[in-house]
């Protein structure tokens, strides 16, 4: 490449979703309301659990945090898009894209370990009932929770340093209103073959690893409820994995649209998968599990009826 094309990248532009004007107005009212729908439903959640006291077990305990990994997980793009739109600008300097980059692969990671902490919740609920109290300990609670902050920050880390090596020269046009890491990494004029390996080795088993160990509990669930009577097993999967299955099927589908397409290729309906991925599902999971579930409901009810 020639000297007058090694510009060092400062920023990057982020199109958006849509060039259109009146498109783009939409997309910002869409946005801008999914994102106060987000923070006050999870945050009513982190509310109802830390109010009452017969919320104060395993099973809320990590819905809690979800929740709150909901909160940060979204606040990583959605404020940054709201306000270049406001100020009529496109631009991310390359520090806040770089940051934005590993609070993704952090949160949007976290994500997927504590559905699966979850998921094993409900495997000693269901398969080991009398045993419940003294299997998950608050002491295990916590430290399954710490574990998976560190691994994912770990992760995150690595993705990210390895990012920062990279070079980026005269193309700095981000098809996405935010740092996909992907899309970001192929601006790069310099070799992302040790990215591109260490993504598909190590990438692979930090998002792998969750998803076995959700299928694995799922697995001796059912061969647990398939034991029961009919109705009385249906009755107690739905009563307790209803919606913990809900949001499993929604976080890993909206995986599968976002990453599962060729590298090369970028269209309207992996954008739209991203949206589900980063906006739409830490706004749902809220509704999800209190919808389903008397407990929030009555606790949520009290928390209306106190203010």
């Amino acid at each position: 490449m020639d000297g007058d094309n090694q510009t060092t990248v400062t920023e990057f532009l982020l199109l958006g979703l849509s060039e259109e004007s009146e498109q783009e107005e939409l997309v910002f009212g869409m946005f801008l309301g999914m994102y106060m729908v987000t923070i006050s439903g999870n945050l009513l959640i982190i509310l109802a659990v830390s109010c009452d006291p017969h919320l104060h077990s395993p099973m809320y305990f990590f819905l809690a945090n979800l929740s709150s990994v909901d909160i940060c997980f979204s606040s990583v793009t959605v404020p940054k898009a709201l306000v270049n739109h406001m100020v009529g600008s496109k631009s991310i300097s390359y520090t806040e894209c770089m940051a934005q980059i590993y609070l993704l692969f952090l949160f949007g990671n976290m994500d997927g370990f504590l559905l699966s902490v979850m998921a094993y919740d409900r495997y000693v609920a269901i398969c080991h009932p009398l045993h419940y109290t003294l299997m998950m300990k608050p002491r295990l609670c916590v430290l399954l929770v710490a574990i998976s902050w560190v691994i994912t920050n770990l992760h995150a880390l690595l993705h990210t340093l390895l990012m920062v090596r990279l070079t980026f020269c005269s193309h700095n046009a981000v098809p996405h209103f935010y740092c996909d890491p992907y899309l970001v990494m192929k601006l790069s004029c310099s070799d992302t073959f040790i990215n591109d390996v260490t993504a598909f080795t190590e990438g692979g088993m930090i998002s792998l690893t969750p998803f076995v160990c959700i299928v694995v509990s799922y697995a001796y669930i059912c061969s647990k409820i398939l034991k029961m009577p009919f109705a009385l097993g249906i009755r107690k999967t739905m009563s307790t994995c209803g919606s913990h299955l809900t949001v499993v099927c929604l976080f890993y589908g909206a995986i599968l649209g976002v990453y599962m397409h060729p590298s090369s290729s970028y269209s309207l309906q992996d954008a739209v998968a991203s949206v589900i991925f980063t906006v739409v599902t830490p706004m749902v999971n809220p509704f999800i599990y209190s919808l389903r579930n008397h407990d929030i409901k009555g606790a949520l009810r009290k928390i209306i009826l106190m203010s």
